[in-house]
This record gives C-alpha cells, structure tokens and sequence, in this order.
C-alpha cells in the first residue's frame, strides 16, 4: 500500500487515481488543507514570484493584473500562469527558493519584488531577495493547516500496512508525525515509515524527513509528482 498525502482538492483523488493505474493500492491520506486568505498580490512590482499552482489559481481569482517580470519557481507553476494568460518570464534552472534567488539576484537591487504565495513559504527567498538589495513584499494568499481527521496513514504505517509513502513537501511530511503523535502512535508509525520506501521532492523536503528521523529513499531528478509516484511503486514492489 502507497500512502500520498496531496490536497483533498482534486489532487488526492487525481494522486490515488495515477498511482493504481500503475498496478499499486493507493491510500490517500490528505495532510493539507487550503484555505484562501483572498488577499491579492500587489500589481506595483517590478518583480512578481508565484511559488505554485495554487498560488496562481488564487490570484486569478482576485482579478489580479500583473506588472513588470512574473517569475515562476518551475515549469508547473509557470504552465498555470500561462493556462490564465499570464506572461512568464524568469524560470530558474533549480526549481527551488534558492533557484529563484540565484535566478534574480544580479537583477534585482533596488527594484520592488512580490512574492505571492503560501504562510509556509521558505524565508531563503525573501533573505535571499533582499540581500540581494530588493525590496520584498510577501502576500499570504493561502494558509496551509492539517485537516481534521487526517492520519489513517500513520495508522498503516504503524501497522506495518505501508509498503511506500509519497511525500511532496516538507509540511505534509512534519504533519503526518503531528497526526501519528496525537494519536500516540508517533514512535510506531515512524518505525513503519523506515521499513517502507519514502520518496520525496526536492533537497528541502528530503532535508526535513530525515531531519525527523525519516530515511528517504528516493528523490526524483525532475521535481513532479508523476515522477516520484513511478519511482516509489517500482522501488516498492523490489
């Protein structure tokens, strides 16, 4: 059994639906819930970063019009903005924070830069951004928060039920022993996470699984969720 942990927002069942199509039980578990602040990013800036879909889809909603560089952190990020018509025109090579400071920092010294994103957005972009000499205004346009009820995978994995765990960000990982610790199960459920395979995406999110105790088994080149659920079900089922 796969556990992954995506929005229960379409995501989820989009997740659990790509994951039995490659001949595993899925068990979806949604560790994340958005919820809207509806606050819209400033138009003034010189330089407007969205840091993911999500983001990008709230926005719209508000009626945002856009000025100056739209930057996104990856190429899932930057296909939304163009799916509302939205130019794209900074992607870094690393699709990360980092990547996005080493993207923009030789451009942006002195100019304004907005940052529209999530209340769990990494502080390396705004420090970055404003090392770098700009001026930074974030926008909270959702929070991320651990939705009640969830953690029916905790409950596998300390049943020894898990055979691998999908995990696209640091918070689902940190929420999931949050779910197994209020359920008293903390030490269990971790133990069963180490004996199944973990993947994850990204160096952040491998940084903080394993930070907590986590052994990450595989971390994708190409930072996408189809990526990562092929390589956990094919390493599962060695």
């Amino acid at each position: 059994m796969i556990a992954v942990f995506r929005p229960d927002d379409g995501r989820l069942a989009a997740a659990v639906k790509f994951i039995e199509s490659l001949g595993a039980t899925a068990l979806g578990d949604a560790m994340l819930e958005v919820r809207p602040t509806g606050t819209a990013p400033r138009e003034d800036a010189d330089f407007s970063i969205l840091t993911s879909k999500t983001g990008v889809e709230l926005a719209n909603q508000t009626g945002w019009n856009a000025q100056g560089t739209i930057c996104a952190v990856g190429e899932g990020t930057a296909s939304r903005l163009r799916d509302f018509e939205y130019p794209v025109h900074r992607i870094p090579d690393e699709f990360s924070s980092a990547g996005l400071v080493e993207e923009l920092a030789a451009d942006v010294d002195g100019a304004r830069v907005e940052v529209a994103r999530s209340d769990h957005g990494s502080p390396v972009l705004t420090d970055g951004l404003e090392a770098a000499g700009a001026y930074v205004h974030e926008t909270i346009l959702y929070e991320l928060v651990r939705p009640e009820g969830a953690g029916s995978s905790a409950e596998a994995a300390a049943a020894g039920e898990l055979s691998g765990a999908i995990f696209t960000s640091s918070l689902m990982v940190q929420n999931f022993l949050d779910a197994a610790e209020a359920r008293g199960i903390r030490s269990e459920a971790l133990a069963g996470l180490n004996d199944a395979v973990v993947g994850v995406i990204g160096e952040p999110t491998k940084s903080t699984a394993e930070g907590l105790g986590i052994a990450v088994d595989v971390v994708p080149e190409k930072a996408d969720f189809e990526t990562l659920a092929r390589a956990v079900v094919a390493a599962s089922a060695n």
